[in-house]
């Protein structure tokens, strides 16, 4: 079971910085609670830090299993060099791998509609192979989820977002997978090829 958090929340935003960050508020808290209170209180006041140790292994983890960036970019090459059959085959196996049940969709805006656990998520990959993406692909793609009632959307592309579409992405909640996360979610499918 995944949870949702607030993407500005204190703890998504050490989950995305450096895993040290969150290491030194642990140090930060257990110092101050060290000089500025009795003895017999130190422990408690320390144990406001524990939730930041915690934080501080995830990201660890994280960053440890992350590629490396010759890693991703070898792997975001493959990707653009496959033809769109090969590489949505290999886009619907990893999803699979990810729980999502993959309908191919026969639409100019979305190409898979992914369902798990009762939600339906609309998903357009036909364009990962464009240099750059404006805003036009991401407003089709709204429009298609908002005629389906698919709860959310995905755009995969290997390629550049504008910042205008970027924004847009965002105040739409289209979710934009390229670059590292389009290469961890393809790795393990790349690898059995």
């Amino acid at each position: 079971m995944k949870f949702k958090m607030a993407e500005k929340s204190l703890f998504a935003i050490l989950l995305r910085s450096p895993w040290w960050i969150s290491l030194s508020i642990t140090v930060v808290i257990t110092g101050a609670s060290k000089a500025l209170l009795p003895p017999e209180y130190f422990f408690f006041g320390a144990m406001g830090g524990f939730p930041f140790v915690v934080i501080a292994l995830i990201t660890l983890w994280r960053q440890l299993r992350a590629p490396s960036t010759a890693h991703v970019a070898a792997t975001l090459a493959r990707v653009t060099a496959m033809s769109w059959r090969d590489f949505s085959a290999a886009l619907e196996q990893a999803l699979a791998r990810e729980g999502f049940e993959a309908r191919r969709l026969d639409t100019a805006a979305a190409d898979f509609e992914l369902l798990k656990a009762g939600r339906s998520v609309l998903l357009s990959a036909k364009r990962w192979k464009a240099a750059r993406l404006g805003l036009e692909p991401f407003q089709a793609l709204e429009a298609e989820r908002s005629s389906r009632d698919a709860s959310s959307c995905i755009c995969v592309t290997t390629g550049h977002v504008t910042d205008q579409a970027r924004a847009f992405a965002a105040a739409h909640q289209i979710r934009v997978i390229g670059g590292t996360e389009l290469a961890q979610l393809l790795r393990p499918v790349l690898a059995e090829r």
